[in-house]
């Protein structure tokens, strides 16, 4: 199967139009606009001068306009004057007004400026002293919980050796007790790892209690400063109302 021919043949457009020839127009052609009617020289002098004149009804009516305009024009103003002499005096009044307002708001300020002054100066002095007491009664707390820490401290320390004593005159009791009980019948090798066996779980004892005697103390520790820090968060506060009070 070959492929099928689709070329079309090249036809020159202007060829085409000089073998179709003249179109024939159906509207007006120039030459038609050409040869129009149109007036003379004589006839067009006259339309100007008619224009010229115009109707006299139309000039009269505009007269009238004109007159009633004119009245109405001279109402507006004589409103507009008497509006403008009562406005100008009312401005001078509120002008004085104002004048007077501003020597008395002067000698107020002058006054107020001056009382000011002086109430600001004992807010100063007022505000030094309460700084002054805010910062003794913080060394106070602080020395008072240092106290506190140390006291706390050395009782730990005491009750730890009043512990370690104890445990060691117990142990001491229970190996004579048991070298006299068991002196005749075990050999010495079993005493002495009978012994070692009890001391070790008499330390991991003491151990477990010293770790828990330390938490304990940590805990102390995190809510004392846990109160400090809020503490100083409510001073803070406090002084910045203060300050935009």
């Amino acid at each position: 199967m070959g492929k099928r021919d689709n070329r079309v043949a090249y036809m020159n457009p202007i060829a085409m139009a000089r073998w179709r020839g003249p179109t024939q127009s159906s509207g007006p052609t120039i030459q038609d606009y050409l040869n129009r009617p149109r007036p003379t020289w004589e006839e067009l002098k006259k339309q100007i001068e008619n224009k010229k004149k115009g109707s006299k009804a139309l000039a009269e009516f505009e007269e009238k306009m004109n007159e009633n305009w004119k009245k109405e024009l001279e109402k507006s103003r004589e409103k507009l004057l008497s509006g403008n002499k009562s406005s100008s005096k009312k401005r001078e009044k509120e002008k004085k007004k104002k004048k007077s307002c501003r020597t008395l708001s002067s000698s107020k300020s002058s006054d107020s400026s001056s009382s000011s002054s002086d109430s600001e100066e004992e807010e100063k002095k007022q505000g030094k002293r309460r700084k002054k007491k805010k910062n003794r009664s913080y060394k106070s707390q602080e020395c008072s919980t240092l106290e506190s820490e140390s006291e706390s401290k050395e009782s730990i320390k005491k009750k730890r050796r009043l512990k370690d004593e104890t445990d060691k005159k117990y142990i001491r009791s229970l190996s004579k007790k048991r070298k006299k009980a068991y002196s005749e019948d075990q050999p010495l090798s079993s005493e002495s790892l009978s012994e070692s066996d009890y001391e070790e779980e008499v330390q991991a004892k003491k151990k477990r209690k010293h770790e828990e005697q330390e938490k304990a103390v940590e805990k102390v520790k995190k809510k004392k400063l846990h109160k400090k820090h809020s503490k100083k968060k409510k001073k803070k506060k406090f002084g910045a109302s203060h300050k935009s009070g």
